[in-house]
């Protein structure tokens, strides 16, 4: 095969590219990092033509351009398997939409699936020698997802890493319908540089006493677990091992430190494994090229079996609130939708089938609401139109600044009364009070 002269003929413009959408088609947009840039910018040219376009894609970390046109409404609706905030604020213009499903289920899902891709179109690195195309940071569901595609699209960015891996990290020219020589924009940066606050620090230090030498760690998105990380880097562990969905900043202070060498896990031994990655243009940079890292499809980075089978695995993730039966909501405000269920409850169940396994769900004990009040995250029940991402049955210990439970096993007035050890003082007489009246409580129980 000549793939340099395959390329040639299949190179087009973007704006020829995206006429390959018609009105009711379903575009899958990539994921995260891989989201198209000069693709969609013409697709919201050629958007206001058509009717009934839906998107597919997750975790945007700028607003496309197909947001920007008039009343896009009538002209698409966005399908998000992760919301970012920008997705979740496109939600009142009546066109942005979640789907749940637990995020290791979308490989099977796209195989399986009776509405299939028409298009597909979504950055990736420069073509190798080989004539394959990097996904970049993103191997995730994207095989699955290309191999049910009737037309794919590339857009070339020069910008992105190329993340080795051990399958479905790529997609051969022989697979790709067509080739757009993208503005190579840098890839779009996604937190983690923002110091650790003083709750979130409290929060880390109580997780971190818990890790043992050789751990294999799973960190989630946000704050507290990048606080984790940051203490983990500072500590005296040592041999630790990576097996995460998301691969974030923390990770590569961690492996800076020399803490990484992962020659204790028992499969995948000395690769830091992962399903895509997001965040400053220092991950980006660990990421490239590297061969201890290793990108891999979210069906095998996110299967209970792989992570049960790693002694010591250590889950970490955040949530919004708690209720007194001890569920865990990590997705939504009542019926105002958050995030998404993404991996947790995978890794949560994961870690606690694993050898010396455990699963940390992490908050703040309290948040400021808009009218400058101060309200617990631990509540009695759950606010009307709350997500149970994490059952009763399944979490293992909760944290706040305040302390860390282990919840596994009680009873519901030992769980009661645990959920409230770690409640913020102002809040624990109210709960106790609504513990009672829920029959949770007995007269023994600490005050």
């Amino acid at each position: 095969m000549d793939f340099k002269k395959m390329f040639e003929d299949k190179l087009t413009t973007a704006e020829e590219a995206v006429k390959a959408v018609k009105s009711g088609d379903w575009v899958d947009y990539g994921w995260c990092t891989g989201t198209p840039v000069a693709l969609d910018a013409e697709m919201a040219k050629r958007l206001p033509e058509l009717t009934d376009v839906n998107f597919r894609g997750g975790i945007l970390m700028w607003v496309p351009e197909i947001f920007k046109i008039a009343e896009p409404a009538k002209h698409m609706t966005w399908n998000s398997w992760h919301m970012s905030g920008i997705e979740r604020k496109a939600i009142a213009q009546g066109f942005s939409f979640y789907a749940p499903i637990r995020y290791s289920e979308l490989p099977r899902y796209y195989r399986d699936s009776k509405t299939p891709s028409t298009v597909a179109m979504f950055q990736v690195a420069p073509m190798d020698e080989h004539g394959f195309f990097n996904f970049g940071p993103s191997a995730s569901h994207m095989t699955a997802m290309c191999e049910g595609a009737k037309t794919i699209i590339v857009e070339v960015n020069e910008n992105m890493p190329r993340c080795l891996g051990g399958f479905e990290e790529s997609i051969h020219i022989s697979k790709v319908d067509m080739i757009v020589q993208g503005d190579n924009p840098a890839i779009a940066s996604m937190g983690g540089g923002a110091p650790a606050t003083e709750v979130e620090e409290a929060v880390a230090k109580y997780i971190v006493n818990e890790i043992p030498d050789g751990a294999c760690l799973q960190l989630g998105i946000g704050g507290m677990p990048n606080a984790v990380g940051s203490l983990i880097a500072q500590s005296d562990l040592k041999d630790l091992g990576v097996h995460t969905e998301m691969y974030v900043d923390a990770f590569v202070d961690i492996a800076k430190a020399g803490k990484i060498t992962g020659l204790r896990k028992s499969i995948d031994k000395g690769r830091q494994v992962y399903a895509f990655g997001a965040g400053t243009q220092k991950l980006y940079d660990y990421l490239n090229e590297n061969p201890e890292c290793m990108s891999a499809p979210v069906n095998y980075t996110n299967d209970i079996r792989q992570i049960s089978a790693l002694d010591n695995f250590i889950s970490i993730n955040n949530a919004v609130d708690i209720d007194l039966f001890g569920q865990v909501n990590a997705e939504s405000a009542g019926t105002k939708h958050i995030s998404g269920a993404g991996g947790q409850l995978d890794f949560v169940l994961g870690a606690y089938l694993s050898n010396g396994g455990k699963s940390f769900i992490c908050m703040s004990s309290t948040f400021t609401a808009k009218d400058g009040t101060v309200k617990s995250r631990i509540t009695p029940t759950l606010n009307n139109g709350s997500i149970v991402t994490d059952t009763r049955a399944n979490v293992h210990y909760f944290v706040t600044e305040h302390g860390i439970v282990n919840l596994k096993g009680l009873s519901t007035w030992q769980k009661a009364e645990a959920i409230i050890s770690v409640a913020h003082p102002d809040f624990r007489d109210e709960l106790i009070a609504e513990a009672e009246k829920m029959n949770i409580w007995k007269a023994s129980n600490k005050r």
